[in-house]
């Protein structure tokens, strides 16, 4: 082999090497900064790239998409000066590959750092309280302050999240007690209340039975007037009869008036609930000449089967006692 076949060999190979190396492939999810001796010049997109071999060459291979960032646990001392240890995670995505390569060194260690700090701003301004209740506010201050920050970096944080929140062992055991002790009042507060209810429920259904009672009672006592009034105005329309009667001459009113009441009043003599045996002189003659008045009476209303009924009523009301009876006076 002739030394120019091998020039020509070795001016093949620098062609090909230098198409090569003037070709660039840029993954999807990259972006690749260009420099040329050394300085920035333009960024390469995903995709096919062309540079100028040997004059060019690849700096930086920036990852655009979101990336998350576990920030250490670190102790913060609150305003109350509680101690507590915190932890989280920041998620941020590269927007500018240049500003993310050449206007910070490390980028994940910057905003590790600038997290951590904020971190211990934020929350050292805050009760323990407020800490452990508002963990969405704390995440949304350091949001607004960690992205302001790393804008001149070409990066934007798109979420910053607390992961734990840890108390001191011997706070954590006050907390429990305090948790105890007001859930213990509340259960107390509770069991007050529903015994009041209870109480001022009871009261309100003895008052409302004892108005009810009284207007029972007073419902009562107006239908006994009632009654006694009508009783009343029938004992005095019977008398007021039978004067009229006497007045016309006719006795035999009067005699059944008479027997009627003297009747009513043995009966209550028999029923009265304290005594068992009543022992009373009776005078058969004057029950029979009264029951021989009604007879009169119920003859003159009714005709002659009324009589007929009441003599043989009056036959059976004499009590055979093995004597004769009376003779019965005839009445004028």
């Amino acid at each position: 082999m002739s030394g120019f076949d091998i020039f020509a060999i070795a001016l093949v190979l620098l062609v090909i090497v230098t198409l090569l190396a003037g070709v660039k492939t840029v993954p999807q999810g990259y972006d690749w900064t260009i420099e040329r001796f050394g300085k920035y010049t333009h960024t390469m997109r995903p995709g096919l790239n062309l540079i100028v071999p040997y004059f060019d060459r690849v700096g930086r291979k920036i990852n655009v998409m979101e990336q998350v960032i576990a920030i250490p646990e670190q102790e913060v001392i609150t305003r109350d000066n509680a101690t507590v240890t915190v932890d989280g995670v920041a998620f941020y995505q590269v927007f500018d590959a240049a500003k993310a390569s050449y206007e910070v060194a490390d980028l994940n260690q910057a905003i590790t750092v600038l997290t951590m700090t904020n971190i211990r701003s934020v929350m050292g301004s805050m009760d323990l309280d407020q800490i452990l209740s508002h963990r969405d506010e704390i995440n949304e201050r350091l949001l607004r302050v960690v992205d302001a920050a790393v804008s001149p970096w070409g990066v934007k944080v798109n979420r910053i999240e607390i992961k734990d929140i840890v108390p001191p062992a011997d706070l954590v055991e006050a907390m429990g007690r305090q948790m105890k002790a007001e859930r213990v009042k509340r259960a107390d507060i509770l069991q007050a209340e529903g015994q009041r209810q209870s109480e001022i429920l009871r009261a309100e259904g003895a008052k409302q039975g004892q108005i009810l009672q009284a207007e029972g009672r007073r419902e009562a006592a107006f239908r006994d007037a009632e009654a006694r009034e009508r009783l009343a105005e029938a004992e005095a329309k019977a008398t007021q009869m039978v004067s009229e009667a006497i007045a016309k001459g006719d006795v035999a009113s009067l005699n059944y008036f008479i027997a009627d009441k003297y009747i009513k009043a043995f009966g209550q003599f028999a029923e009265a609930p304290n005594q068992k045996i009543i022992m009373l002189p009776i005078e058969a003659v004057s029950m029979l000449g009264s029951l021989a008045g009604i007879g009169e009476i119920a003859k003159a209303t009714f005709g002659e089967s009324a009589t007929s009924t009441s003599a043989a009523a009056r036959r059976g009301s004499v009590p055979s006692t093995g004597a004769t009876p009376p003779s019965v006076p005839q009445q004028s």
